[in-house]
C-alpha cells in the first residue's frame, strides 16, 4: 500500500495520539476522548506509545478497529517496527511510523536492518511512513543527505523530515532540500508545525505530523486541545 492509495489526493494532517499521558481518566478513555476531536476536523489519528506502552497502543487500535473501521488511522511503536506492522495488520491502520529508515545506521549494520524492514514490508500491507535524517537520531551512513534520501525512498512509501527535536520547528530549507531531492515522492513534515506556519509548511511537502501544537500549552505531555486543532485546521482552509 502506498502513502496516495491510503491518503489519496489529500494532504494530511496527522494528529499524535500519545498513549499513557497524565490525565485523570484512564488511558483509554482519554485516546477515545482525543481522537473524537480529531475526527470532527478531518485530522488523521496516529497512535504512538510515547508515555504508555506497546499494549496501550494495542488497546487503542483494537477499539478504533471496532469503532471506527472506516477511518484512517496509523500506528508507531518506537523501537519496535516489527510490532508496528503487526499491530496495524490485526487492527486495520492503514499506516506506520518508523521514525529512522535512513541516516542513523553504520554502514555495516544496514544489511540486517534493511533485509528485516523489505521483510515486513512484503508481509504486510501498510504504508510506511519512514524518517531521513530524524530529530534525536545519529547521522552515520557517511553518505550525503540526497544519497540517504534516495536509499530512504526504497525503504518506504514517505519521507519523514523533522528539525532537531519534538516540537522544535522543522526548518524549511530542510523540507525545501528533501523535495528537491525526492521529486514527486511524498515528503511529510513530522515536528514543529503552528498555526502560524501551517500554511506555508503544507505548501511545500505533501502533509504534516503534529503533536506538541495541538496539547494543552503546546506541550506533549498534555492533553489534546479542541481549540488548538479548530483553529489549526481552519487555518489551513483559509
Amino acid at each position: 500500500m502506498t502513502f496516495n492509495e491510503v491518503f489519496k489526493e489529500m494532504k494530511p494532517v496527522i494528529g499524535m495520539i500519545h498513549t499513557g499521558s497524565n490525565a485523570e481518566i484512564s488511558m483509554l478513555d482519554l485516546a477515545k476522548k482525543e481522537i473524537g476531536i480529531y475526527l470532527k476536523y478531518g485530522v488523521v489519528p496516529l497512535i504512538e506509545n510515547y508515555f504508555g506502552s506497546d499494549e496501550d497502543c494495542a488497546d487503542v487500535l483494537r477499539w478504533m478497529h471496532e469503532e471506527h473501521p472506516d477511518s484512517i488511522y496509523g500506528v508507531n511503536i518506537l523501537g519496535d517496527a516489527q510490532w508496528a506492522f503487526e499491530l496495524a495488520h490485526k487492527y486495520g491502520a492503514k499506516f506506520i511510523q518508523i521514525d529512522s529508515v535512513c541516516g542513523h545506521l553504520k554502514p555495516e549494520h544496514e544489511p540486517g536492518f534493511v533485509e528485516k524492514l523489505n521483510k515486513f514490508r512484503a508481509g504486510y500491507n501498510v504504508a510506511v511512513l519512514g524518517g531521513v535524517r530524524f530529530k534525536y537520531q545519529p547521522v552515520q551512513s557517511g553518505r550525503t543527505t540526497a544519497e540517504d534520501l534516495l536509499l530512504g525512498m526504497e525503504r518506504c512509501d514517505a519521507i519523514v523530515c523533522t528539525g532537531t527535536g519534538t516540537g522544535i520547528e522543522t526548518p524549511m530549507d530542510k523540507v525545501e532540500q528533501f523535495k528537491t531531492a525526492v521529486g514527486d515522492f511524498p515528503v511529510v513534515v513530522g515536528a514543529g508545525v503552528t498555526l502560524e506556519t501551517a500554511r506555508t509548511t503544507m505548501a511545500k511537502c505533501d502533509g504534516m505530523i503534529v503533536g506538541s501544537w495541538f496539547k494543552h500549552g503546546h506541550q506533549a505531555h498534555n492533553e489534546v486541545c479542541e481549540e488548538n486543532v479548530r483553529a489549526f485546521m481552519a487555518a489551513l482552509s483559509e
